[in-house]
């Protein structure tokens, strides 16, 4: 079994508040949880308006699969005109961890 978690910060664009931030990252995070099959969640930043921290977690028989929808994730939500991705962070485990 392989286990993977991405952290993408994420810089919000021409947002005000917290309540448009909730009605920009809520459609985006169930799109990517409904298109992936993944675990997805607001995780940090929340009282921040302009920034959120999205994860989103994955688990699989193989590495490469793992691997490859955390790649598919992180490309959808680059992607996206509404925010700039400033950072991605990624954590793999396996059965030796």
């Amino acid at each position: 079994m392989f286990v993977g978690a991405l952290e993408l910060d994420i810089l919000l664009g021409d947002v005000h508040s917290l309540k448009q931030k909730r009605s920009v990252v809520r459609p985006v995070v169930a799109e990517v949880r409904r298109r992936f099959s993944v675990s997805v969640a607001e995780a940090g930043h929340l009282d921040l308006h302009r920034r959120a921290l999205i994860g989103v977690a994955v688990v699989a028989a193989e590495g490469e699969h793992v691997r490859d929808v955390l790649d598919s994730c992180e490309r959808y939500l680059a992607g996206r005109p509404e925010f700039e991705l400033l950072s991605a962070h990624r954590r793999l485990l396996g059965p030796d961890d």
